[in-house]
């Protein structure tokens, strides 16, 4: 009697000690559940905050990144390299921070960087022949999905690789078209998930959208290909390439300021719709069906060139909430993932200037204060406790909206740029 008590005592005790060593379960989510779903929104990330582009982030400012944007309601991020440290260091800040709390969700669409041969040097780049840095590029996304399964739920294949004004890396459609067989061929084999969704990531025109220049059967065959299409629309950049919407002075008389940049804010709303249809128009006159998401649209919140006081006035903070409310009031609705570009500013890009509108498209500055779209947010506590370089999340222009509306310009229309 005694012996037993002592074996059923032991096996007692190896169970507790086996329930306490094993890990917590987290949850984990399929593409197909992620995107287009709202209560899944969706982010474009850099985490670069210097203007030195080498200087990496380190583990604990990705995370702390990761906390704010998941404060913020992110579920998703996008990244669009896997040749520099960040993506890989980012995929291991989220693991632990699953660990630390199993409640924390974060996925990756995880992006591979794809060039043309002679991309970026001072040899002319040969559009129809790939880089050979294309090869290792795709291998260390595939290593890097295995190895987090529970994270990456997408691979895109290349950012605006088939674009054309990409002039100095862009390729032809049938390289990607390469690289998305070679993935969708790996998932067949058991060598990735089923689950993971392939993609590549491309301006509207580059699917479809635009010129036909672009309807290629390679084309044709990676739209059948992929799993969606991601689908990058910029107004604010046509407000300047392509101003007709921005400049049209109809319904604009008798308006109030206020009214007219309203008014020009919906109208960039509807021409982001508009594009994203043209391109739903091209894939369904193939006989495809496929989800389209927005893998790519912002708004910067400063400009000094094309979008700025002596452009199209395009660019500042209030039309900046503008446009992010619009994006999400409109995909969420329509389940649709939005993209959006992008949580923090990244001075690195843009050259030496730091009026360069590249360097403004954060939601959230590079010393962590949030822009006018997230102020309310701020208000209502949401980021309370969190920081970035140190400093809390606190507001721009110090909460002042008067000040801030002092920055606010009005949309020219095309006779005030003519007169000009």
């Amino acid at each position: 009697m005694v012996c037993i008590k002592k074996i059923v005592w032991f096996f007692f005790i190896v169970t507790i000690f086996s329930c306490s060593e094993k890990p917590k379960e987290t949850m984990s989510k399929t593409a197909a559940e992620i995107l287009g779903n709202p209560n899944y929104l969706a982010m474009s990330y850099g985490g670069y905050r210097y203007q030195d582009h080498s200087i990496e982030p380190t583990l604990e400012e990705l995370k702390e990144d990761m906390k704010i944007l998941h404060a913020l309601g992110i579920r998703i991020v996008r990244t669009y390299k896997v040749h520099k440290p960040q993506a890989e260091n980012l995929l291991k800040a989220i693991s632990e921070l699953k660990q630390e709390d199993p409640s924390f969700e974060m996925y990756v669409m995880l992006g591979a960087w794809i060039d043309c041969k002679n991309a970026w040097t001072d040899q002319k780049p040969i559009h129809n022949v790939e880089s050979d840095d294309n090869k290792p590029q795709m291998e260390k996304a595939v290593a890097l999905a295995n190895q987090y399964p529970d994270i990456v739920k997408v691979i895109a294949v290349g950012n605006e690789a088939m674009v054309k004004w990409a002039a100095s890396y862009y390729v032809e459609p049938w390289i990607i078209l390469k690289w998305v067989n070679y993935l969708q061929d790996l998932k067949k084999k058991g060598k990735l998930s089923k689950d993971l969704w392939v993609t590549s990531s491309d301006n509207f025109a580059s699917w479809g959208g635009g010129g036909e220049e672009y309807h290629v059967e390679d084309l044709n065959k990676l739209i059948k290909a992929v799993d969606y299409l991601s689908v990058h629309t910029y107004p604010m950049h046509d407000t300047h390439y392509q101003p007709d919407f921005w400049l049209n002075p109809e319904g604009m008389e008798g308006k109030t300021d206020m009214e007219k940049i309203e008014i020009s804010m919906l109208r960039a709303k509807e021409y982001a719709k508009m594009q994203y249809e043209n391109v739903k128009r091209y894939m369904e006159s193939l006989g495809v069906s496929r989800p389209i998401h927005i893998g790519e649209t912002g708004w910067a919140s400063l400009s000094s060139g094309f979008y700025g006081p002596d452009g199209s006035k395009a660019c500042d903070e209030y039309k900046e909430a503008l446009y992010y409310n619009h994006m999400r009031d409109w995909t969420n609705q329509e389940g649709i993932s939005c993209f959006y570009f992008e949580g923090f500013d990244e001075p690195w890009k843009g050259g030496d200037n730091s009026g360069n509108s590249e360097k403004h498209f954060g939601l959230f500055t590079v010393d962590g204060k949030a822009k006018y779209a997230l102020w309310d947010m701020v208000d209502q506590g949401v980021f309370k406790g969190l920081t970035r370089n140190g400093n809390p999340i606190i507001k721009t222009y110090n909460g002042d909206k008067n000040a801030l509306m002092k920055d606010v310009l009005v949309p020219p229309t095309a006779k005030e740029v003519s007169i000009k």
